[in-house]
């Protein structure tokens, strides 16, 4: 049910007003039927009250009474009610099977009564009228009336009083009008039009609210990828969603202005920190010790490669790098002969030929930071690039023991390994998951980890392909 109902602003705000607009149309159809049908049953009723009102013996004719203003029901003009009288008979109105309908018949005992008539018994049902003896009768005297088309299937109210006891009943034969179909087309034509115009004139109105907020929708979602790239949107709109683009225009430029003072501060960090861990390089070679100058020189080699790595995860997303089409498949080999050419166990499993638009030197970093990970703890590194529902997958697997399900989200943070050390050489200082999520996430997809069913860590760079 979800699926059908649509999803944008602009299209579930006209659906709930179009069934608001359709349900109470429905009611007022509903109660403006009831209403009619009720004025049909009174006019129907009073015809029968005036026609038992009138005395018999005077064969009056009853002359036809107008409903159609009244009740918006037209009756056949050509009805056999025309010529039907009020009769007198010693037997009651009902036929075999037939029962009384006696709600109606105390309405019409009300009316009776307001005349200053109370029978002692109201008897009052309906019958097709080709099924009253009374006009078979009178079609079998009259071939003229017999020839009139449809007048057997007329629907007949009949009536009968009683003013005493043991009395005779007074009987008389009112036909219900035709329904007129025009008032229900009427009423449909109506809701159409109503429709048709609401419809139309809030779909330009409120388009005209959704489509800013629409664009301002699609540049957070550009902003949040590619932050190095401010955008001044255009103010448009009704008063509140001006003042919305406004604020967002104000702090996408505030937060630009920050992004570059960070890289100005991570730029003067790594200058004023490398250049004192290269005298400090230099200085080390007066020691005498062999041994005690090869651990110094490793420590700031490792000061030095985490320092790096700090730097190059705050920069992610603020390269100034274009994106290039690439085929992810020969980039791919590339990595993996980079790393046979240093006798590293790493092989290329399934290639395909997939071209994507990436940040190429970005997209190798998180690569063969996920093989270094595969080769260091997994013994060796398969790597894999298919196709994938939409994605371009980038796959790594090893053969180590993997990692437990519950550590996988914690393992992607800064500064979490896989053992207690930050030893280089069993691991390093613990940004390579980061810097791998945090480049494919800039591409506008992720880094996905599973431990394997067989062993091992499968680590896959999902990057969306584009339509």
């Amino acid at each position: 049910m979800k699926r059908l109902l649509p999803q944008s602003l602009l299209g579930q705000t006209l659906f709930a007003i179009g069934a608001a607009l359709l349900i109470t149309q429905l009611v007022s159809a509903t109660l403006l039927y009831r209403a009619a049908e009720s004025r049909l049953e009174a006019s129907v009723l009073n015809r029968a009250a005036l026609a038992l009102l009138v005395d018999p013996e005077a064969r009056e004719r009853i002359r036809r009474i107008d409903i159609e203003r009244s009740s918006g029901f037209a009756a056949s003009t050509r009805g056999p009610w025309r010529r039907m009288r009020t009769r007198i008979s010693d037997t009651a109105p009902l036929m075999a099977g037939e029962a009384n309908m006696a709600g109606r018949a105390s309405d019409l005992a009300n009316i009776l009564a307001s005349q200053g008539i109370r029978p002692v018994a109201v008897q009052l049902t309906e019958r097709r009228a080709g099924d009253d003896p009374a006009m078979q009768a009178r079609a079998r005297r009259s071939p003229r009336f017999a020839a009139r088309p449809g007048w057997a299937d007329e629907t007949l109210v009949v009536a009968g009083i009683q003013l005493e006891q043991g009395g005779p009943w007074r009987t008389t034969r009112v036909t219900v009008p035709r329904r007129e179909p025009r008032v229900i087309g009427g009423i449909v034509v109506q809701t159409a039009i109503l429709f048709i115009v609401l419809m139309t004139v809030l779909f330009f109105f409120l388009r005209r609210i959704t489509q800013p907020l629409a664009r301002l929708t699609e540049r957070v979602s550009d902003f949040s990828r590619r932050p190095d790239k401010s955008v001044t949107l255009k103010e448009s709109g009704p008063s509140d969603t001006r003042r919305l683009i406004a604020a967002h225009n104000a702090m996408e430029a505030r937060i630009a202005a920050l992004l570059d003072e960070k890289d100005v501060m991570l730029g003067a960090i790594g200058h004023d920190l490398k250049t004192p861990l290269a005298a400090l390089r230099v200085r080390i070679e007066s020691v005498p010790d062999d041994v005690q100058r090869q651990r110094m020189a490793e420590s700031i080699e490792d000061i030095t490669a985490t320092l790096d790595d700090i730097l190059t995860l705050a920069r992610v997303g603020r390269s100034r790098n274009t994106f290039e089409q690439v085929d992810l498949g020969a980039l791919a080999a590339g990595i993996v002969d980079e790393f046979e050419d240093l006798g590293q166990p790493v092989a290329m499993m399934e290639f395909n030929r997939i071209v994507a638009p990436v940040q190429v030197t970005w997209l190798k970093r998180a690569l063969r930071n996920l093989v270094s990970n595969a080769v260091r703890y997994g013994e060796s590194a398969e790597i894999s690039v298919i196709e994938e529902k939409g994605h371009a997958i980038l796959r790594v697997d090893d053969h180590g023991p993997g990692i437990p399900p519950d550590r996988i989200a914690k393992m992607m943070e800064p500064f979490t390994r896989g053992e207690a050390s930050r030893n280089r050489a069993t691991g390093g200082a613990g940004l390579g998951l980061t810097l791998a999520r945090a480049i494919a996430q800039q591409h506008g997809g992720d880094l996905v980890l599973n431990s394997r069913e067989e062993g091992g860590l499968r680590a896959e760079i999902r990057i969306p392909l584009a339509k």
